[in-house]
């Protein structure tokens, strides 16, 4: 990244639009490897554990399967370096425009709605230094953090304070905004970040973050090595994706919390769109013009009729699981729900777009054409 500015504020392709505000209001509301040397993350099971170049062979059609899978959990981040030693102090400008000088990363809090921040922090080397966690940080090398969010996902500015942060990294998917203002006020030292998420934002933002903890160049080598373990693990799903475009499965990602009014179709922009298509599947929300989030009434189930239903491990709990979720208007009468084929993962990993993102495509890979091998 060259200056301060576009290393905290990131890039911003034309092709995404933002999620933070829907999907950080409805969390609030509702309470809510890789085969390269060095990799991050290892699913397990995952798909190159027996992926060849006919690796198709005796995989059934994945629009005619049926039942419900879960995808693997994956493993924690592996640090690009141990113990690094940050360059302090720098100054960047954040993604709230303010001029922002960091003198002291000893004592960390990473918060975002995604988990992603934290991900990126441990990635970097610097898990150590994290005294906090949010809901959404689920690392097993986090587990015993005290949590500083309430409600779901709504800061705790007591709890955050009680830590003595000397950073906060975190961005306005999470709030309400005047705990940062407070935080700022009491002498911390907030940095904010683009809260844009997609694949292809994962090495800015990778490297957003490591400038801002005075680690630019461990920043780029764990760009570029999630860059690397994103290509290995697309050629490994390639090989199980079928070469016929009408037996490529047809999935909607489904945003549930509880049995109420929470229950949405994401399309373009939303981010499943990215790793729906990246696992070689069709996202049917964007095919059916859908830009952003909408009801997942009757109408728009029947409308975009998915082969497979892609959700979030609590979300499909909060809604009374499977036979919950088939209890809703219009999931029945779909493929999917006549199949009972509902494909979900861990709430704090399918949507991270960090560190672990190559090692969630495969797991999910696993879980949409080789659900034996899944969960």
């Amino acid at each position: 990244m060259g200056g301060a500015t576009s290393a905290v504020r990131g890039s911003r392709p034309a092709r995404f639009v933002p999620v933070s505000l829907l999907v950080a209001a409805v969390l609030v509301l509702s309470g809510c490897g890789v085969g390269v040397e060095n990799a991050s993350v290892t699913p397990k099971p995952s798909v190159a554990s027996s992926a060849t170049p006919d690796a198709r062979a005796g995989l059934q059609n994945p629009r005619t399967i049926t039942g419900p899978s879960t995808a693997a959990s994956v493993a924690d981040v592996v640090p690009i370096q141990k113990d690094p030693s940050p360059k302090l102090p720098v100054t960047v400008t954040d993604a709230q425009g303010q001029s922002v000088t960091v003198t002291d990363a000893d004592r960390i809090l990473a918060l975002d709605i995604y988990g992603t921040l934290a991900e990126t922090v441990v990635g970097l080397g610097l898990g150590d230094r994290l005294v906090g966690r949010g809901s959404s940080n689920t690392l097993s090398s986090m587990r015993d953090l005290p949590l500083v969010t309430q409600n779901g996902h709504e800061l705790n500015g007591e709890a955050i304070l009680a830590l003595r942060p000397t950073l906060v990294l975190t961005d306005t998917t999470l709030g309400p905004r005047e705990v940062q203002d407070q935080l700022r006020a009491s002498g911390v030292t907030v940095v904010f970040f683009d809260p844009e998420r997609s694949i292809s934002t994962i090495g800015a933002q990778v490297e957003s973050v490591a400038h801002a903890v005075g680690l630019d160049s461990l920043g780029r080598k764990l760009a570029t090595r999630i860059a690397t373990e994103l290509d290995n693990a697309k050629a490994t799903i390639a090989r199980v994706v079928p070469a016929a475009e009408e037996e490529r499965p047809r999935i909607a990602f489904l945003y549930a919390r509880g049995t109420a009014g929470v229950f949405f179709l994401f399309g373009k922009g939303m981010g499943p769109d990215d790793l729906i298509d990246a696992i070689g599947g069709v996202d049917v929300a964007t095919a059916a013009g859908i830009t952003g989030s909408k009801p997942a009434n009757s109408e728009a189930l029947l409308a975009t009729n998915p082969d497979v239903f892609l959700m979030m491990t609590d979300g499909l709990a909060s809604t009374g699981g499977i036979e919950g979720l088939l209890q809703r208007p219009g999931v029945a009468d779909t493929a999917a729900g006549q199949h009972r084929r509902i494909v979900d993962m861990a709430d704090g990993q399918v949507l991270s777009f960090g560190p672990t993102t190559p090692a969630v495509l495969l797991s999910l890979a696993d879980a949409v054409y080789r659900p034996g091998a899944a969960g």
